[in-house]
């Protein structure tokens, strides 16, 4: 039987022939990643475990993106206790403020991760790489430090699902409509420690945005990662971002995968996850009369620019409702001049809302977007858990930034099909 991608790229950095999915390897690292969360607790480790050195400090990148520019007195000591670190062993990809951006739209645009490598990364969301065709996958701070000394990490060969996607979406349906409505069909669960692999034609009217976002997400199904085949786009993508080197892997005919759905993108509508889990999906015609207060626009997984260029369409000329907050982050430096520059800044904020600088922020309730008991929020974010993004009696539901920024323009979800 042959091998799908992602145990492709397994079995090369094991130094191996063939794996098999449930295998048991140990795999050479390309990337080790972490942010002023959890970077600080992989520190702690590494100090009490003794340890002076890490393996390779060009293949490090601690990004200062949760928190900052700091919201209080204990982020700033733990970014100050990653500074030390990073200063201290020369890592060569630390970002701090003024450099930084959102990790996961960071990295890639920096030309740190590639296609064929094996990346770790300690948050949740470091499957977005595999939009590039690596294999990329969250782990705790613990076995980031472990991989910061060894430059490896055990890892259990992941069994695969199929996605063939077939079709051209219509217009309003971007990436994170496919991807919630994957989620929807599944379930949270539906593709727990398996690898998410995408293939078919409808791959070619996706842009890298909309495959940052599908493989961003693939945790919230329980992914372990997802991954998409390396084409003329993702080449182009690499070749304006890097100059490195890299290797392209393609599944075998004979590849064995669990399951395989096939998904039209031509009959996607736009989609609305409902609270409290990703997997409680409505298309927008199911959605009904929800009044919102706030909207959030940015994140890893809706930060880039296609997302900024989409939520200013449907902006422009428009005013965000009297009752409502609308927060649009860029997720990066380069993201947010290049925004600037297009007028697109303008837009957002002559239409009422407020442009903040690079950071995860609001998604994870740490600030620039709390919500009180009983308020709503639309949010381009992956998660939509109970507390989320504030208060236990607050609501997420989440959305592409089409849909966001026709809700902030409504106070109600809606989409800009309507408007």
């Amino acid at each position: 039987m042959g091998m799908t991608m992602t145990q492709k790229i397994l079995a090369k950095h094991a130094g191996l022939d063939e794996v098999k999915a449930g295998q048991l390897i140990e795999a050479k690292l390309d990337l080790v990643l972490g942010n002023d969360i959890t970077t600080p607790v992989a520190i702690t480790e590494f100090e009490k475990a003794g340890l002076t050195q890490v393996f390779d400090k060009d293949k490090i990148a601690i990004v200062l993106d949760h928190s900052t520019p700091c919201k209080d007195i204990k982020s700033a000591q733990l970014c100050a206790q990653s500074r030390e670190f990073a200063h201290k062993y020369g890592i060569t990809h630390f970002y701090d403020v003024g450099q930084v951006g959102i990790e996961h739209a960071l990295l890639p645009e920096k030309g740190l991760t590639a296609p064929g490598e094996v990346i770790i990364g300690a948050d949740s969301h470091t499957c977005t790489y595999g939009a590039l065709g690596a294999f990329s996958t969250g782990v705790g701070s613990t076995d980031m430090a472990a991989g910061m000394v060894t430059g490896k990490a055990w890892f259990k060969v992941p069994s695969a699902i199929r996605f063939e996607l077939v079709g051209k979406p219509k217009e309003w349906v971007s990436g994170k409509d496919v991807i919630l409505h994957i989620i929807g069909m599944i379930g949270v669960d539906g593709a727990l420690y398996k690898s998410m692999e995408f293939t078919g034609e409808g791959i070619a009217y996706l842009s890298m945005d909309d495959r940052f976002t599908i493989c961003n997400m693939a945790i919230e199904a329980g992914g372990k990662n997802g991954i998409f085949p390396v084409d003329d786009l993702a080449i182009r993508y690499m070749e304006e971002h890097s100059k490195r080197n890299f290797t392209i892997y393609t599944a075998d005919k004979d590849a064995e995968y669990e399951e395989t759905y096939t998904i039209d993108l031509s009959l996607l509508k736009p989609t609305v996850s409902f609270p409290h889990l990703p997997e409680n999906t409505k298309t927008i015609d199911e959605v009904g009369d929800i009044k919102i207060d706030q909207v959030v626009i940015g994140s890893c997984t809706n930060g880039r620019m296609d997302d900024m260029r989409v939520a200013a369409k449907v902006l422009k000329g428009r005013k965000v409702a009297d009752h409502v907050r609308c927060i649009v982050i860029p997720a990066t430096q380069a993201i947010y001049l290049q925004a600037m520059r297009e007028g697109l800044l303008e837009i957002f904020i002559e239409a009422g809302a407020v442009v903040s600088t690079p950071t995860c922020g609001p998604c994870l309730g740490g600030y620039m977007g709390i919500l009180a008991a009983g308020e709503r929020c639309v949010s381009t974010t992956n998660r939509n858990f109970v507390g989320r993004m504030g208060h236990v009696d607050s609501e997420v539901y989440l959305a592409s930034p089409a849909v966001a920024a026709a809700s902030a323009v409504t106070g109600r979800i809606a989409c800009p099909c309507t408007l």
